[in-house]
């Protein structure tokens, strides 16, 4: 009898532990940044910035190696400040981009490095290809939007890209082949 609640206990705690998935939530694109920056000719630091795109993360509270994240956004969105700058990277020298074409990001495996700090590893597709992504990401919160009153949590990450092993490499050296990237963004827990 006692081998059989045992055995019962065992079960429950593992049919409860397996009914633990990650959950969905969906970025608020209001609140979501990627900004990039390029060294240009040794003189000065070139940014750019990405915002109000679309993706989600299924976020695994207990067990963030488990959770995944993707993000796409069209490249006509990229901001660099300057409308010159812009249309000179949608020519030939650079992206040749249609209206249409999409800058995506989709994570393969999450190594957890610390209390709030994990490696994201994924596949970054840019300007037709496709290559694998280290971003250094942080946990900065969750809990519940004071405003909103859902769950909520918010992530910051970096990475380093060559802009060469996107087919994106005109004019290096003198403009830099490396780019940093830097990501904020809030996400909402996704409404059932």
């Amino acid at each position: 009898m006692k081998k059989t609640l045992l055995a019962a206990a065992l079960a429950a705690a593992a049919a409860t532990g397996a009914a633990a998935a990650p959950e969905k939530y969906v970025l608020d694109a209001s609140h979501s940044q990627i900004l990039f920056d390029y060294n240009h000719l040794g003189f000065s630091t070139t940014w750019g910035m990405f915002s109000g795109f679309e993706g989600e993360v299924m976020f695994d509270q207990e067990n963030p190696a488990a959770s995944s994240v993707s993000v796409s956004m069209p490249l006509s969105m990229m901001f660099t400040g300057w409308q010159a700058r812009f249309d000179h990277f949608m020519t030939k020298d650079f992206f040749d981009a249609t209206e249409d074409e999409t800058v995506s990001f989709s994570s393969t495996a999450i190594e957890v490095t610390g209390e709030n700090t994990a490696k994201i590893t994924g596949d970054l597709t840019l300007n037709g290809v496709t290559k694998p992504v280290v971003l250094d990401a942080k946990l900065n919160q969750t809990g519940e939007h004071p405003m909103a009153k859902k769950p909520w949590a918010g992530f910051d990450a970096t990475a380093t890209v060559l802009r060469s092993d996107f087919n994106l490499g005109q004019f290096a050296p003198f403009v830099s082949d490396e780019v940093n990237i830097k990501i904020s963004i809030e996400a909402m827990k996704a409404d059932s």
